[in-house]
């Protein structure tokens, strides 16, 4: 993407019903709510999904059911390794690209041990590019089961095999972003997206392809606004103000996530429960009073803005 061409890619949630079971009706709205919005793109089976709490078949059929809603409106990425033998990742690899994905997700997390080199991951990405012929891949700097950072040379060797188009940043280090960004410039195709929104202004400017926040999960049309007029003179004080929005309320909604974002959206309008296959903390009396405000405050945000009601 051209650096004035910056996309939002949400992570996007799995909804489920009170029992536990995946609430597919509630997907296809909330995935009709991510494209209302303007996203370029969706982020099915990942982290904000509950990818580690579905089972093999369940991560298929979510995938495909995003991959069916979206209708090819936009491309959808979705993740595709769990860990275990090369031989066992690359064959998912491939039964997710099959239902049509633009990229297959690598965890990097999962291709090597915390306390494995940096040469023995390297070792197991290209044994897996290897083994996946020519599909098209991505990597994602998840959380879970530890981070695991790509550094600026890492990146770029992958890249540079031609197979590498995805890139999900979550070092929140603006430095290292940049260096990333100067070492793939020169792959058009390759699109690096920052899930950072503290610095998510100044990652815009430096060229990053856009966002991929949980933040999308509460506003999506706020994200798309901001991907949008970032580099915008004119709104500079607006964009000023949604900067420091997302600053101020980071805490707030990482804190016992996705439980609140789900309450988020049925304050919004949106049929879908609180349920979490997830232990994620207590959703008690004091964090739905933070939600509230969090609501009331982006409700006047928004009302500022003058940002259309999606719900």
């Amino acid at each position: 993407m051209e650096n004035s061409q910056k996309g939002f890619i949400p992570v996007m949630l799995t909804p489920f019903f009170g029992n536990g079971d995946i609430d597919y009706d509630a997907l296809t709205q909330l995935t009709e709510v991510y494209l209302k919005a303007g996203a370029s793109g969706l982020f099915a089976n990942c982290l904000s999904s509950e990818m580690f709490e579905l089972s093999d078949e369940e991560r298929i059929k979510v995938i495909s059911h995003v991959i069916k809603v979206a209708d090819g409106a936009v491309p959808v990425v979705a993740t595709g390794t769990f860990g275990g033998e090369i031989n066992k990742q690359a064959d998912f690899v491939k039964r997710v690209n099959d239902l049509g994905t633009e990229a297959v997700i690598i965890i990097a997390g999962l291709l090597a041990a915390e306390y494995e080199t940096d040469a023995v991951f390297d070792e197991r990405v290209f044994d897996l590019i290897g083994q996946t012929k020519d599909i098209p891949l991505g990597f994602y700097e998840c959380p879970v089961p530890y981070k695991r950072t790509l550094n600026a040379g890492q990146l770029q060797q992958f890249v540079e095999t031609g197979r590498v188009i995805y890139h999900k940043d979550t070092c929140l280090d603006l430095g290292q972003i940049k260096e990333k960004l100067a070492v793939t410039q020169g792959f058009p195709k390759f699109g690096l997206y920052d899930a950072y929104m503290v610095h998510a202004v100044d990652s815009l400017k430096a060229g990053s392809a856009g966002l991929s926040c949980i933040q999308g999960n509460y506003f999506p049309e706020l994200i798309v606004w901001l991907c949008k007029y970032y580099n915008d003179a004119r709104l500079e004080n607006e964009v000023q103000r949604v900067q420091k929005f997302m600053i101020d309320n980071m805490d707030v909604m990482h804190n016992v996530y996705p439980v609140v974002s789900k309450y988020f959206l049925q304050k919004r309008g949106l049929n879908i429960s609180t349920f979490t296959r997830r232990d994620v903390g207590t959703f008690n009396t004091s964090v739905v009073k933070e939600i509230e405000a969090l609501f009331a405050d982006y409700s006047s945000l928004k009302n500022e803005l003058d940002i259309p009601v999606l719900i």
